[in-house]
């Protein structure tokens, strides 16, 4: 075990990380006050969930970077999986765990529990030790510097490459909440519960998938393409799939490849982004990844409706397993240059210890 020893000990931790829960928190506790006082309308359901996007823009991007600054790099693979991993579970066993608490309680009180859960966020950011943090270099604010962060994108092809990937994957083939419905219903003739079922297999397999890749070595950007056609492959599966045994069986590969391509992406642009420029890339991952999904929403959904659910699955496994090939020649070449001594893995990221010494 040793002790590192940083430069600056005098870090401060990012005030929009506790920002970000600590507003989210506010907004679920007026969710709370609104639906137990009987004062909610449909106008301020709408405002509250605007307001969360406005913070989930800033929150986003803020957590994916504070991830790189609380383990060193070579950890980092494995950290920002375990993130993805954490996240999917929360997306699969919290929202059954919200139903059985607004049934038991009410939704009022289960608002109220949500807003109570952002403490939790909040002790363990406080009772963290800022000085053991492995802070990246912060740059002053300055005008033009979103302009500054997209050329730095568009010269850096380990960048841009992912980015473009990350956008278009995540247009159509991040749609399962409006393709397994269409699949529940039109191919299969079931209703809610089909669809329940078909989530949460997706749910376990992207767990699955996710503690796997977690114990994974640092990734080689190729793994991202590779990542990508398995997983367009597993979603053409899930469309051909006859029978729902077949298909729940495919959605579980499905899972599997969503956790590895999402904990792949985010891993790839982490270390290839520069310390200080981290923030900004992980800004465009969250533009590319969740921006873009509202936008395929409704095509996937057009498709579903007019030419059938199972071309809506197929919207998004054959743009997903494109990218993946057609990305995979440019991806080598890049990590056969960081393989070299002295290559741009090398020199884009100095080490950012400063001594290493025997932990006494």
């Amino acid at each position: 075990m040793t002790r590192v020893k940083r430069k600056g000990r005098n870090q401060s931790r990012p005030e929009s990380v506790t920002a970000g829960p600590s507003l989210a928190g506010l907004l679920a506790a007026a969710f709370a006050v609104t639906v137990g006082t009987g004062s909610i309308r449909l106008w301020i359901v709408y405002l509250l969930a605007v307001a969360l996007g406005f913070v989930n823009v800033f929150d986003n991007p803020a957590r994916q970077s504070f991830i790189s600054e609380m383990v060193p790099a070579d950890d980092l693979p494995n950290a920002v999986t375990l993130n993805s991993v954490a996240m999917n579970t929360a997306r699969v066993f919290g929202a059954a765990l919200g139903g059985v608490i607004a049934a038991a309680i009410g939704l009022a009180l289960c608002f109220a529990c949500n807003a109570l859960s952002f403490g939790a966020v909040l002790i363990s950011l406080a009772v963290m030790r800022t000085s053991e943090l492995f802070q990246a270099k912060r740059v002053a604010r300055r005008k033009r510097q979103v302009r500054q962060g997209l050329r730095y994108v568009r010269r850096t092809p380990e960048l841009l490459i992912p980015l473009v990937m990350i956008a278009v994957i995540g247009m159509l083939a991040w749609e399962f909440q409006v393709t397994l419905p269409l699949m529940a219903s039109q191919v299969f003739h079931h209703g809610a519960a089909a669809y329940g079922v078909m989530a949460s297999v997706m749910g376990v397999g992207a767990v699955v998938g996710g503690l796997i890749s977690a114990a994974r070595p640092r990734p080689r950007a190729r793994a991202l393409c590779l990542a990508a056609i398995g997983w367009g492959i597993a979603i053409l599966a899930a469309a051909a799939a006859p029978s729902l045994a077949l298909e729940l069986t495919a959605l579980l590969f499905v899972g599997y490849g969503s956790i590895t391509f999402n904990s792949l992406a985010k891993t790839t642009l982490q270390l290839a982004a520069r310390p200080e420029m981290r923030g900004r890339v992980m800004a465009l991952w969250a533009l590319a990844w969740l921006g873009s999904t509202p936008l395929g929403g409704p095509i996937v959904g057009w498709a579903g409706q007019a030419i059938g659910a199972r071309w809506a699955l197929v919207i998004g496994g054959l743009p997903t397993l494109a990218c993946g090939i057609l990305a995979l020649p440019a991806l080598t070449r890049i990590d056969r240059r960081a393989s070299r001594p002295g290559g741009p893995a090398e020199a884009d990221h100095p080490p950012a210890v400063s001594s290493v010494s025997p932990a006494g």
